[in-house]
């Protein structure tokens, strides 16, 4: 009886612990009501550390994989977060281990979701992944052979991305904002310069003279000779004592993973400033994309990481100093709430292994010599 009693005990902790876990393998599959129907796929698999690891596929929005950052499995509980699209689903398996009833959360809307497992005669076919971008020779030097930039129009917001036809869209981007995405300058690194250079703002497309997709170095570069053409744009340099931020790695090392996939890509970055997603970037490219469009002060990288390329989430409560990238307000932060994000110096350092500290620095500013207000289309 004793043994018996031992047994039972047994099978009640693993039930408990979700150590008797259930068989999960394979795809399951149902439709989430967002403001249009979105047929969802979940492929879970045995992880490497984990007992579980899964991709989620939205078919009807091209289905590219996306990796979920963990499987959390309880008893009959599962929850899936998606780190890389700011996402959680919390479900609980029936039964008969054939549906998972549970929510989608992204942002602050939750919906309902019901996954049901796939069969060979049920099972949606994942579209085929789209063919990677043709690339500009790295070797090329392009320039944009066509540029249209206009006053922007009133209500448009800030915007700066490439198409994946190679062009450069931006929207209600000041001159000063185009002058940091070339040089990967912090604003207070631009000097000299008329009222106007942040004030005025404009619309642009512009095409490079080469067939594919340009990398961000070839952007730049781009970019550089359109403000010397089109805004006459003439500078030179000098090198001062600023205050700045450093950033420079914890003890206990970095947090963050490395990209080795995809080397030549160019990096990738979603959300705002309580939640950024950063793909394939360089610690360099973070601090000109996120870190000098939100502090006050220039940033620089003090790491050794150099030209490595790393995946990473950063969530961070911001105040009311700090701003979006492309410099638009972040306005006053949320109220108190124990759950809210720590300030971006703790986020860094807990969430990254990387320390941003004040400190004073030699930085190269640019001193403006001349620019005009932009050439006729």
């Amino acid at each position: 009886m004793k043994k018996l009693l031992l047994c039972v005990a047994a099978l009640a902790a693993m039930f408990a612990t979700g150590a008797w876990a259930q068989d999960l393998s394979g795809n399951w599959q149902g439709t989430l009501k967002a403001n249009k129907d979105l047929r969802i796929i979940v492929n879970f698999y045995k992880g490497d550390k984990d007992p579980w690891s899964a991709k989620m596929y939205s078919i009807d929005q091209g289905g590219q994989a996306i990796p979920a950052t963990s499987v959390t499995e309880h008893a009959s509980s599962i929850k899936i977060s998606v780190d890389m699209i700011g996402g959680t689903f919390e479900g609980k398996v029936s039964e008969d281990g054939k549906t998972i009833t549970g929510t989608w959360t992204q942002g602050t809307q939750p919906l309902p979701l019901v996954l049901v497992r796939a069969t060979p005669e049920t099972a949606w076919e994942i579209p085929a992944p789209p063919p990677p971008p043709k690339r500009i020779p790295a070797d090329a030097n392009p320039t944009f052979e066509v540029a249209t930039i206009k006053p922007t129009q009133a209500g448009t917001q800030f915007s700066i991305h490439p198409t994946s036809g190679g062009e450069l869209v931006a929207t209600d981007a000041s001159l000063a904002y185009l002058i940091k995405f070339a040089y990967e300058v912090h604003p207070r690194q631009i000097t000299k310069g008329p009222a106007w250079l942040d004030t005025d703002k404009y619309d642009l497309t512009a095409k490079p003279d080469i067939e594919g997709q340009p990398s961000l170095p070839q952007m730049r570069v781009m970019v550089q000779k359109l403000l010397a053409d089109r805004f006459q744009l003439t500078f030179h340099r000098e090198k001062i004592e600023l205050p700045v931020y450093a950033v420079t790695v914890a003890k206990g090392g970095p947090k963050i993973t490395r990209n080795d996939a995809n080397p030549d890509g160019n990096p990738g970055y979603g959300g705002g400033p309580a939640g950024m997603r950063v793909i394939n970037s360089t610690i360099a490219e973070f601090i000109s994309f996120v870190l000098n469009d939100s502090l006050g002060l220039p940033v620089v990288d003090q790491t050794g990481l150099g030209s490595a390329r790393y995946n990473f989430i950063l969530k961070w409560t911001p105040d009311a100093s700090q701003s979006q990238p492309g410099g638009m307000a972040a306005g006053a932060p949320p109220a108190d709430n124990a759950d809210a994000p720590p300030d971006i110096f703790a986020a860094m350092q807990q969430q990254l292994g990387l320390k941003l500290e004040s400190t004073k620095a030699p930085v190269e500013v640019m001193v403006i010599d001349h620019v005009a207000k932009p050439s006729p289309n």
